[in-house]
């Protein structure tokens, strides 16, 4: 994180709000894969879950995401799903008024689409692109989003490849090395992230690693990163691994991230995993980014946590005594918001065909 972009995070937290905003763009997706935090039934408490949300689309989804940038004013945003690519057309008119508002764009999808070229003119756009494995692996859980989809889809794109490692990754050797080493050759990819699976308290599924799994997998990424330029995973980051926040309360990246989703009223707490994570075995590679960032000495020995824990208290009494509560405001919604149309479905369905032309 460059120095700038740390004195404007700081800036923010100082006026009361929060750096970092993350959309859930839509409730659709055409993939059901295994593990998938936002449609789990935990996710948005209170026994409802993604797909029974309301959703906006065409330029309703435009002016109102805008709407939202522009009250809370953020400086990055994840746009998130549900699949985003089901929004492309919207996520194309919104990233050119993102960019003019010097909002820096995050979007994370499958890739089971192509890519709209327009969108390599943006400066302030990181396009990450999720892969689940090897392979065989992958495309046994993610088809229609299957390795010969994404790299047809990513041709001709500058992408970065973001992992999640499940439990049962860990059972073959050299899964890890083989995996790193395919995807670093691609030359659409700038960049390789690992992140590690993160259950929700009580969680006994498959994806989930054991202690003895966890420590010999970060053993092993931190091995790979020397030889391998476009892993990103520097030294603060494996040890924000080794030794995760351990509580939301504590989480800086829960802290700084206000998670909106498809109705862009709801809020995911406390992070954006939503339901009851447990973070003494979280593995999310924003959650240990932002924790490096706040273990980081300032000069005369300084931690950059301690700044944040005080801007953050002056942000909080700036923000009440200007009666500019903008959490809650999320929690009591615009009457343009509340307008919104819901879809004939009420479960959830694949994306149609009409959605990914």
């Amino acid at each position: 994180m460059r120095t700038v972009d740390v004195i404007r995070a700081w800036g923010r937290i100082l006026a009361g709000r929060y750096p970092s905003m993350s959309i859930e763009i839509t409730r659709r997706c055409p993939l059901s894969c295994p593990g998938c935090y936002a449609y789990g039934d935990l996710h948005l408490g209170e026994g409802r879950s993604l797909s029974q949300l309301h959703e906006f689309e065409g330029d309703r989804l435009v002016h109102e995401v805008l709407s939202l940038v522009d009250h809370h004013r953020p400086l990055h945003l994840y746009i998130v799903g549900g699949e985003p690519l089901v929004r492309h057309r919207e996520i194309t008119q919104l990233l050119p008024a993102l960019e003019k508002r010097g909002v820096h764009t995050q979007i994370v999808t499958s890739a089971v689409r192509p890519i709209p070229p327009e969108w390599n003119s943006m400066h302030l756009l990181n396009i990450v692109v999720s892969v689940d494995g090897l392979q065989p692996e992958h495309d046994r859980r993610r088809a229609p989003a299957t390795y010969e989809k994404i790299l047809q889809n990513i041709r001709g794109h500058a992408i970065t490849v973001h992992c999640t490692v499940t439990g049962q990754m860990t059972r073959l050797p050299g899964y890890l090395r083989d995996f790193v080493s395919f995807w670093t050759k691609q030359p659409e990819v700038r960049k390789v992230w690992m992140s590690l699976y993160t259950p929700q308290e009580g969680e006994t599924s498959e994806e989930r690693l054991d202690p003895e799994a966890r420590t010999r997998v970060i053993d092993e990424l931190a091995a790979l990163k020397d030889s391998n330029p476009k892993l990103e995973l520097p030294d603060p980051l494996i040890q924000a691994y080794r030794n995760p926040p351990s509580s939301p309360g504590r989480c800086v990246f829960a802290l700084t991230t206000q998670t909106i989703s498809s109705d862009l009223k709801t809020v995911v707490e406390p992070c954006q995993l939503g339901g009851k994570p447990d973070c003494l075995q979280c593995g999310c590679i924003a959650a240990a980014v932002m924790e490096a960032v706040n273990r980081h000495r300032l000069p005369l020995g300084i931690r950059t946590g301690a700044v944040y824990t005080v801007s953050r208290s002056l942000g909080r009494r700036l923000r009440a005594w200007r009666d500019d509560d903008f959490s809650l405001s999320l929690r009591e919604p615009r009457d343009s918001v509340q307008s919104a149309t819901r879809y004939a479905d009420k479960d959830r369905l694949p994306a149609s065909a009409k959605d990914l032309a």
